[in-house]
């Protein structure tokens, strides 16, 4: 008797699908959450793993990835509310046979497990072509997308509540953009990760306003003897980076100062806008935003991720001075124009862009010179610079899941309109992007 775990939060859904699976013969065991999902998957070894996508715990892209590291032969499909390019394509780099739109028909998904599985029975065939997992050279996830002040709650659960913070794993570096409340997360997850082994880690900041720093004092690994933290960034608020993370944990602030965290941390101010971390090569960019404020792009084998969590457009923000009389109208429009066409070309054909979109174009009429992005401008931007993934990042805090989906429906028909193919989505809390090298098709052959 063949077996089908199924991985679903929604317990009215999970019993379902059971029942249609009991019906047709199949062994069925159910798991109420990522974690338990892959414990399950490794005691069971299941032909088959039908897994959602957004669950607490450990998410479909999460327990996907664990469960194809172990065990090669199960066919998994990720089934998901959400029809996205960007979230079916993770899904498949991440080990998933398919990835199936709620509502599914049971007609639909039998045609789908009779596809995947095997022809000549369950397990039968011992030189059975199955698919190859790579692991990803270049993985990116979330910790953190919301902007100005974290927003936990109810109507921020689907894209999160935790202000920026970014993980990037390449050419076996960790590279953590920016130390929002988001940084907590990450931290716990990491000690979990490595247990006594020690951690290595570099932490690039954009800038020092305070939701782009104020999970560092809550981060875990710096307070472990074991683990090295190296900060760069550019000079900060006249005082210097040191000194400005190390004043949000003054006594006045916070029980512990930075130079009691047991940790190695080693701060360093960047000076040049071209530098490495191990083997992946940084470039950085001013971007415009009040005060000093870093864009990133990191370059690995794999592709390229470009970060600008904090960006005004420059030529909504010029015109606009220059129709107040400001400035000159002339020298504004020449340096909103000069200064975007240097921004397109920074972040040329890169993979993944991740950026600063925090208004509605209605929102960012109210707040220009705020130091932040409006939806067309930002989207208009990505597809000049022929941007392969866009991620609209740094979500206000007045924007809920809902206003959310409605900004991501409005930036995708932008996209449709414009005729280009580039995928867009909001970032999430908790979701991972991976690039890979290989193509992918290719099989490995069991012996």
């Amino acid at each position: 008797m063949a077996t089908v775990l199924l991985i679903e939060d929604d317990a009215e859904g999970r019993r379902a699908t059971s029942e249609l699976f009991l019906r047709e013969g199949w062994q069925v065991v159910e798991a109420g959450d990522g974690e338990s999902g892959v414990e399950l998957a490794l005691q069971h070894q299941p032909e088959l793993v039908l897994c959602d996508l957004l669950m607490p715990k450990s998410n479909g892209f999460q327990a996907c990835r664990r469960i194809r590291q172990k065990l090669l032969r199960t066919k998994i499909i990720i089934v998901s509310g959400r029809d996205y390019g960007v979230d079916r394509s993770s899904a498949l780099e991440a080990g998933a046979d398919e990835y199936l739109v709620k509502p599914v028909l049971w007609e639909n998904l039998r045609e789908v497990v009779e596809r995947v599985l095997p022809t000549e029975g369950h397990h039968s065939a011992e030189n059975n072509a199955v698919p190859e997992f790579v692991p990803p050279s270049t993985r990116v996830k979330f910790w953190g997308v919301r902007g100005s002040i974290p927003v936990p709650g109810p109507s921020t659960v689907r894209y999160g509540g935790n202000t920026s913070c970014i993980e990037v794993r390449a050419e076996g570096e960790i590279i953590i953009l920016d130390a929002g409340s988001g940084l907590r997360l990450l931290g716990n997850s990491l000690e979990e990760e490595f247990g006594p082994r020690p951690i290595k880690l570099t932490l690039l900041i954009t800038h020092t306003h305070w939701d782009h720093i104020q999970g560092l004092p809550f981060f875990l690994p710096a307070y472990k003897e074991k683990n090295s933290l190296r900060v760069l960034g550019y000079e900060g608020a006249r005082k210097g980076l040191a000194a400005i993370l190390a004043s949000q944990m003054e006594t006045s602030f916070f029980p512990v100062s930075l130079r009691d965290m047991p940790s190695t941390i080693e701060i360093e101010e960047l000076k040049d806008m071209e530098f490495a971390i191990g083997k992946v090569r940084v470039k950085a960019r001013f971007v415009n935003h009040p005060g000093i404020c870093a864009g990133y792009r990191l370059e690995t084998r794999s592709g390229s991720v470009a970060y600008l969590p904090d960006n005004e457009p420059y030529n909504t923000l010029r015109r606009d001075l220059a129709e107040r009389g400001t400035s000159d109208a002339d020298e504004a429009r020449a340096y909103a124009i000069s200064e975007r066409t240097k921004l397109v070309q920074f972040l040329h054909r890169v993979d993944i862009l991740v950026i600063d979109a925090q208004y509605t174009d209605d929102e960012y009429m109210e707040k220009i010179g705020w130091g932040h992005g409006s939806l067309s401008s930002v989207v208009s931007l990505a597809l000049d610079a022929d941007a392969r993934k866009l991620f609209l990042f740094h979500h206000d805090p007045g924007h809920d899941d809902k206003k959310l989906d409605q900004i991501v429906e409005a930036a995708r028909t932008i996209v449709l309109e414009s005729g280009k193919a580039m995928e867009v989505d909001a970032a999430c809390e908790g979701a991972e992007v991976w690039l890979n090298p290989k193509a992918p098709g290719k099989t490995r052959r069991r012996n």
